[in-house]
């Protein structure tokens, strides 16, 4: 089944295509509305859609848009799931609930980032404790936060950058970086003084509609990271899990296992190992009694080096710059197909990659058994 990915990025395209998707395949909706508004004053929401039985004890979650921008791969996958899944029966006591766009604001402003700049990959912390220190970034952060795009203090950011990647190499200048900061919420990958939106309502979420289940699938979707065309499914969170040994099993070689931790670098994958607040983690604390299969789809795109590019102008851009212009327009563009690539051939690879895993575990979930606790 070939699917159309976007060429233009629209919120209101994504969702309408979500949303009808859905209710052809018999799907109950629930919108949880977000209080601002996208870049043409539409409404903003997460619409999540359940199919199959209201009781069933076991569940495959999927869920888009963590970074925002990244949410038109796993919008157009949604939707074309969906659509297959409404001409055929799920399993016995199977229930299939897809969580569409959880930062619709960074989906409609074409950003990786929620409305407060805020990373949701960072945000899933305990505020009541101390946050995570990150001291290195701060010899860093002043190449996030020159005012010139391609003035005298951009080329001075741009001196400094090369210097530290000269030492540092790009794996160690990300390793720093993205592995979250807490005290500049004019920086990068910042993680947030609070719970965000995004974290509350996909709590929400977890509570009402996973609770119940005793066994569940999760998958959380990506792009950015790794070879171009290649989706790696990967276990991300700070410990092993009991989950963990059956989404081995069931997957084998393809599964990767990344143990995060203070002294982590960037791992083979391209994905920080150093960062904390994942929401892989965070679902796992919120459902200690349901056996949980937590995992991340991430489909590779661009190299380091102009990912950062894009990543650092569309923060100078919400910085400092205008959206609506035309410099505004041209870097957000560039940011939509650094994370989006219009190869069609990726698009291909990533649709077709994503709808085996989720067909894998679909089949599987009727015999995997919860552990007794």
């Amino acid at each position: 089944m070939k699917i159309s990915f976007p060429v233009e990025p629209s919120f209101d395209t994504q969702r309408t295509q979500f949303l009808d998707a859905a209710r052809a395949a018999g799907a109950v909706l629930t919108t949880y509305a977000h209080p601002l508004k996208g870049p043409n004053g539409e409404a903003l929401a997460t619409d999540v859609a359940w199919l199959g039985k209201p009781d069933a004890s076991r569940v495959l979650m999927t869920l888009s848009g963590t970074h925002g921008v990244e949410g038109y791969y796993g919008s157009t996958c949604q939707a074309a799931w969906l659509r297959e899944l409404a001409s055929q029966p799920l399993p016995d006591d199977v229930a299939v609930l897809m969580v569409h766009l959880i930062n619709p604001w960074g989906t409609a402003w074409v950003r990786r980032v929620n409305e407060d700049n805020v990373d949701l990959n960072r945000n899933y912390l305990d505020f009541a404790a101390a946050l995570p220190d990150n001291s290195r970034y701060e010899a860093l952060h002043e190449i996030y936060t020159c005012r010139d795009i391609d003035g005298p203090q951009r080329q001075h950011a741009d001196d400094l950058l090369a210097r530290n990647v000269a030492v540092l190499g790009w794996s160690g200048v990300q390793a720093i970086v993205g592995a979250g900061q807490y005290l500049h919420a004019d920086g990068l990958f910042y993680g947030g003084q609070q719970p965000t939106w995004s974290n509350r309502t996909l709590r929400d979420i977890a509570g009402r509609f996973l609770k119940p289940a005793q066994v569940a699938f999760v998958f959380d979707l990506h792009t950015g990271a790794g070879a171009f065309g290649h989706p790696m499914l990967m276990s991300i969170t700070q410990r092993a899990y009991p989950g963990l040994a059956d989404a081995q099993r069931l997957y084998g070689p393809w599964l990767y296992t990344l143990l995060t931790h203070a002294d982590a670098e960037v791992s083979e994958t391209g994905v920080v190992a150093r960062a904390t607040g994942y929401t892989s983690q965070a679902m796992l604390d919120a459902l200690p009694d349901t056996h949980l299969m937590q995992l991340v789809i991430e489909c590779g795109t661009y190299p380091e080096a102009p990912m950062h590019t894009a990543l650092r102008d569309d923060h100078w851009l919400h910085l400092y710059g205008d959206p609506r212009d035309a410099r505004g327009r041209a870097i957000s563009r560039a940011l939509f197909d650094s994370f989006m690539p219009a190869d069609d051939d990726w698009r291909e690879l990533v649709w077709t990659r994503t709808r085996q895993i989720w067909k894998r575990a679909l089949a599987a979930l009727p015999g995997i058994q919860p552990v007794q606790r």
